[in-house]
């Protein structure tokens, strides 16, 4: 039994658990622990709320917290007062039931699922990431250290960034927006600024696939002004920009914002994991080239189109980005039908739309070459159109 027996009676008369007690007060369990055996006194400010709790006096609590001074609790010198609130702090701060090891392998999934997000269907990984969100979100309520609750806030902001954009690749509008505004503020939250410029960098994806062009132009330049110097946001964001102005047919925009990716692109090296959605691919920039081209109508993209597909598109056909060589096509047959070369537009037209790699956001892509196809009177429209509506329905 501990120095101050009386105390500790006094709570269990009350139906109090130390952890109830401390839950009850705002302090940690080993705190009133510390308490009943004598090794620290409640601080003066803790002593009304612990009177009312036990149901005693300011001079019965008195009497239950004996201590060695002879000067009374609520008198004592306050510098005794900010040695404890100090050890105190320290002792909350330095507190966590959050491992080290528990933080690193959530920041190893964030990697995982990133990486997994160009093979990946998104409907498949977006129950990964609703599992993973939701057990970050139970660890939020656990006590942990304020740099390990840093973290922990990051791989939430992270993980509902990439389920917004799972969620915009199946055209689901309202829950893409909802998680986007989840990380942004997390983000924000956390202090990370390469998060909440992919923020606005996706809702630039979302808001251009639904033809609202002009808008995505202001997101993008939002995304360039929070991205880090030199990182993946900041070319992916001026990337953005570019495409909206090529759908917007401005083509003189389009090629100023052309020629200032590359110069962002030029000085950096591959990264390790390519297909990591967040660290930007280099050799993206041709694929890149071969979308704003075509949307521009520059035919220059189809020799950027075909490198895509050569370069994506292995001799076992067991490729990591079979969503870009999808989207590759289609800038392909795009090109190539506006150029009255409908034989091979045609035939890669189908090879997109066969190939089951075709996203609900990018249907409108596919839906251009069909309308094109068949504005033209070709004989293969029938069954260009039979392929696209199949894709809906599958």
């Amino acid at each position: 039994m501990g120095k101050r027996r009386e105390f500790a009676e006094a709570r269990r008369a009350c139906g109090y658990t130390q952890e109830s007690l401390a839950e009850a007060i705002g302090v940690d369990p080993s705190t009133v622990r510390r308490w009943e055996a004598g090794s620290s006194t409640p601080f003066p400010h803790f002593l009304p709320k612990l009177s009312k709790l036990l149901g005693v006096t300011r001079d019965e609590l008195q009497t239950l917290l004996p201590d060695d001074s002879p000067v009374p609790i609520h008198k004592r010198l306050p510098a005794t007062d900010d040695e404890l609130a100090a050890l105190e702090l320290l002792h909350r701060v330095t507190s966590s039931d959050v491992s080290e090891e528990t933080l690193t392998q959530l920041e190893s999934v964030v990697d995982d699922l990133a990486m997994a997000y160009p093979l990946a269907r998104p409907e498949e990984l977006l129950e990964r990431l609703r599992m993973y969100l939701a057990y970050v979100n139970t660890l939020l309520d656990s006590r942990m250290t304020l740099a390990g609750r840093q973290r922990l806030v990051v791989v939430g902001a992270w993980l509902s960034l990439l389920a917004a954009t799972a969620h915009i690749d199946l055209n689901q509008a309202g829950a893409a927006t909802a998680r986007l505004r989840v990380a942004a503020g997390l983000a924000k939250h956390a202090g990370h600024n390469e998060i909440r410029a992919w923020c606005y960098e996706t809702q630039a994806w979302r808001v251009l696939t639904e033809g609202r062009f002009a808008e995505a132009i202001g997101l993008t330049h939002a995304a360039q002004a929070l991205a880090p110097v030199g990182s993946g946001v900041e070319v992916q964001a001026a990337a953005q920009e570019g495409r909206a102005w090529a759908r917007l047919k401005r083509p003189q925009e389009a090629y100023r914002v052309i020629g200032r990716v590359e110069k962002l692109v030029s000085p950096l090296q591959r990264p390790e994991q390519p297909e990591h959605h967040y660290r930007y691919d280099p050799t993206k920039f041709v694929a890149y080239l071969a979308t704003t081209l075509a949307w521009i109508g520059d035919p220059e993209a189809e020799r950027f189109a075909r490198e895509t597909i050569t370069r994506l598109t292995p001799s076992d056909g067991d490729g990591k980005w079979p969503r870009r060589v999808a989207s590759a096509n289609l800038d392909l047959a795009l090109t190539l039908v506006a150029n009255d070369r409908h034989d091979e537009a045609c035939h890669a037209a189908a090879q997109a739309l066969h190939s089951g790699r075709v996203v609900p956001s990018n249907h409108w892509r596919a839906a251009e070459v069909v309308a094109a196809v068949e504005a033209r009177g070709l004989p293969e429209a029938a069954g260009l159109r039979e392929a696209y509506d199949g894709m809906l329905r599958g």
